[in-house]
């Protein structure tokens, strides 16, 4: 049993992000429950993601596909209700966007690992714009990435 503390949640919410970013199906799959769901607004991603194994052969395929690369931009925890929500950017670099949003998450309190997710996006996804951020926020300013940290080949 994990011991849930404003460190150990933080610390999974960021080691399952970086497991996204490397694309490793088994890593992701190991901070979830079995029968964890990932939520997304209406339309996207073919619907919620089911298991653990599905949202990391999911952000795997995407690392491949459009080239998607993570940040964590700001966390906050509750652990005596084992809930957290974290801001995130999502850079899809071989399709020269950004989205930004956040995410709320449940943490199994036996477990210490992560049973949903529920993901709401700063602006609706829409394929006329570049930038999918809230408009007249100063992102640079506050310290947001304006840029990817890692690179992704774009010709794949």
């Amino acid at each position: 049993m994990t011991e849930l503390t404003h460190e150990t949640m933080e610390q999974t919410m960021r080691d399952y992000f970086e497991a996204c970013n490397a694309g490793d199906v088994e890593a992701v799959a190991s901070y979830f429950t079995d029968d964890a769901v990932h939520y997304f607004p209406p339309g996207m991603y073919r619907g919620p993601f089911e298991g653990g194994r599905t949202i990391g052969e999911r952000w795997s395929e995407a690392v491949e596909t459009i080239g998607s690369v993570w940040t964590v931009d700001s966390v906050l925890t509750d652990p005596e209700n084992a809930k957290a929500v974290m801001e995130w950017t999502h850079f899809k670099t071989k399709e020269g966007t950004v989205l930004r949003g956040d995410e709320w998450y449940e943490f199994d309190p036996e477990t210490g690992l992560i049973r949903e997710i529920r993901a709401y996006y700063a602006a609706p996804q829409s394929p006329d714009l570049d930038r999918h951020e809230l408009g007249g926020f100063d992102y640079e300013g506050r310290g947001y990435p304006l840029e990817p940290p890692i690179e992704r080949d774009s010709s794949l």
